[in-house]
Order: structure tokens, then C-alpha cells, then sequence
């Protein structure tokens, strides 16, 4: 759109101040533009601030027992039995000597043969052996621990620095932990819109509500099987043209920005050719075009775009000295504005 507007041949123009004037000269051009002269007593009512919050979509995040699964290696200790302890040793880790649960989800043990693992915690199974163990060994002490954790895990995918599949421990793995040890966030993440896929459903989270303000909801304990999928941001800018010192765009990703803001990023007004009663921001709606006008001949009328926050795609033109008529204005940038919409409206279908 700012490629479209810059061939507009609008450098010179006239316009009515009165709010009558200038509705019905738009209205002779177009019927889809409304016309809004800004002012200290209606500015509010034009002007809301956009919530840069993400969903505060809460999930399940019970407390987590770690329960053992199939692939999982377990080390298990009888002490003063040497004879039923793997040994592990110098060049074998409890890993290596460990025992596997297989694919029916049991391992064998000497003496008391197969012993259910799936679905249990290392406690549970402790106590079942125990029990077995007891008509070979008086008062057998036992030990049970995980030390490969295989049959769990999470993904973690998009804008971390190192996607990968995160295995699920007797720890608690919450949604920071997996998108740190994926690495980090990218610099273009979006961390107001982290999408946790569990179960054939999508929660969207905003996990920046966690770091920023503490919200716990927002940074749920992951489940086996859970896909974190962190969103790229998706940047949001507003047009500044016309006589401004330095035309260009501004930023609105991660801030509600108002109109006098705005300005003065780029260095405001260009003193020697622009006309402060000359200060449009056009908006599309979904009706048409909304045309606010701020007049600022008067400085404290600057203390009036304090309270407008501008909007995405949104465009701030600044006229220059008086020549040519407003509607010489409007009837170069309405085109060009119209055209954009109907473009947006395509794409988005």
C-alpha cells in the first residue's frame, strides 16, 4: 500500500476545517468514508487501546507422578544381594546394565519372573517386587529407579533455536523448561501465542503473561505426547507520509502507539512546508473508510493525540501549505485506500 500511495500527487492542498464542510464534500466523492474532526471531547470515544495480551486459555496441568512406559530402563538394588544386582562398573553406566521394559510393558526379575512396569511409579513396582521377593529373601530391601527415560516426551517445534523432542523425567516439565531446553525463543517469536497441542485439541497460551506478570495458568505442566508449536510475530505497522520529517513506517507489534507518538518518532512536522490543521489518520473498517482529522495549529491540540492509539495499517498523512482543495486530496488517496481493502478482503478469503 505505501508503494501505491507514494504515487499520489498530493503535496499541495485546501481543506475545510468545519466538520459539516467536510462531510459534504466527501460525500459527493464517495459514500463508504466517515469523516471525524478529533477533539478533547471525543477523542475517547475513537480510541481504544489494543490488548497486546494472548490468550489466557487455561489447560489441565495436574500434579506430575512420572509413571514408567514401555523402552524406559530401570535400575533396580537389593541390598546385601549382590547376586540379583546388575553390576554396572567402570565402562558400564546403570543405563547400559539396566533393565528394559518391553513392549508388553513388564520386565523379567530373577526368581519371581514378570513384573508389570507400564503405567506404574517406581514406588509401585518397588513394593510389588518387594512382595514377591519376600518367599526367597527375608525382609529383602529394594531400590527401584529410572535411569533411561524413553517412553515419554514432548515436541517442541517453530521459533526455537534448536527444535526438538524434549524426553519426559520424574521432573515436572512445564512449558518454559521445554521451549529453554529447545534453546531459547527466536528473535522473531511470538511468545503471546504458544500453541499446546494435547488429545486432538489446541490450547493457545500466552506465555508472555507468565514471564511478565507471573501468570501461572499460563505456563502448564506438559503431558507425554503434548506438541509446543511458538507462532513467528507477525509484524503490525501503521504509514506515516506527507510532510513529516521523515516519512516511514511505525511499529505496533508489542505496543499501543498514539498518534502524537508516532509523529514524533520521526522527527514531526516539517516546519517550513506542512499545515497543522492538516493531520489525517485513515482507517479502514469493515463499512469503508474512516478519515480522523487533527487539527494541531493550536500545540495544545497535540495533548488531543495523545489519547488516539493507532491501528495496524493504519495511514498518518500530514498536508502540506494550502493550494488545492481537500478534495483533491481524498479524491487521490480514496482509490488507492479502497483498492488496498478490496485486497485485504481477497486475500483474506
Amino acid at each position: 500500500m505505501t508503494a501505491l500511495l507514494a504515487g499520489c500527487n498530493v503535496a499541495k492542498t485546501d481543506f475545510p476545517v468545519r466538520a459539516a464542510a467536510i462531510q459534504t464534500e466527501v460525500e459527493e466523492m464517495a459514500t463508504n468514508v466517515t469523516i471525524v474532526k478529533l477533539t478533547a471531547d471525543n477523542v475517547s470515544a475513537f480510541s481504544t487501546p489494543r490488548n497486546l495480551s494472548g490468550s489466557r486459555t487455561t489447560m489441565a496441568s495436574p500434579s506430575w507422578d512420572y509413571r514408567v512406559g514401555v523402552g524406559d530402563i530401570l535400575d533396580i538394588v537389593v541390598w546385601d544381594h549382590p547376586e540379583l544386582t546388575m553390576p554396572a562398573g567402570e565402562r558400564r553406566t546403570p543405563e547400559e546394565s539396566g533393565l528394559r521394559v518391553q513392549s508388553d510393558g513388564t520386565f523379567f526379575y530373577p526368581y519371581v519372573g514378570q513384573i508389570t512396569a507400564k503405567g506404574r511409579t517406581p514406588e509401585q513396582i518397588r513394593a510389588d517386587l518387594t512382595e514377591r521377593l519376600v518367599e526367597f529373601i527375608p525382609d529383602p530391601q529394594v531400590e527401584v529407579r529410572v535411569v533411561g527415560y524413553r517412553s515419554q516426551a514432548v515436541s517442541v517445534t517453530g521459533e526455537v533455536k534448536n527444535p526438538s523432542r524434549q524426553p519426559l523425567t520424574d521432573v515436572p516439565l512445564t512449558l518454559l523448561d521445554a521451549i529453554d531446553a529447545a534453546g531459547g525463543l527466536s528473535e522473531e517469536a511470538d511468545p503471546r501465542s504458544v500453541i499446546v497441542r494435547r488429545g486432538g485439541r489446541s490450547f493457545t497460551i500466552d506465555l508472555q503473561a507468565f514471564l511478565e506478570q507471573g501468570v501461572g495458568a499460563n505456563n502448564p505442566v506438559l503431558q507425554s505426547g503434548d506438541v509446543v508449536s511458538v507462532p513467528k510475530l507477525e509484524v503490525e505497522e501503521a504509514y506515516l507520509l506527507g510532510q513529516i520529517v521523515r516519512p516511514s513506517t511505525i511499529d505496533l507489534t508489542r505496543e499501543n502507539v498514539t498518534l502524537t507518538q508516532a509523529l514524533t518518532r520521526v522527527g514531526g512536522l516539517k516546519e517550513d512546508s506542512a499545515d497543522a490543521r492538516g493531520i489525517f489518520v485513515f482507517r479502514k473498517t469493515s463499512t469503508g473508510i474512516t478519515v480522523y482529522q487533527l487539527d494541531a495549529s493550536n500545540a495544545t491540540a497535540y495533548l488531543v493525540g495523545t489519547s488516539f492509539v493507532l491501528l495496524p495499517r493504519d495511514l498518518v498523512y500530514v498536508t502540506s501549505s494550502p493550494m488545492h482543495r481537500w478534495n483533491s486530496l481524498i479524491s487521490n488517496l480514496l482509490p488507492t485506500l479502497t483498492t488496498a481493502r478490496v485486497a485485504d478482503d481477497i486475500s483474506a478469503n
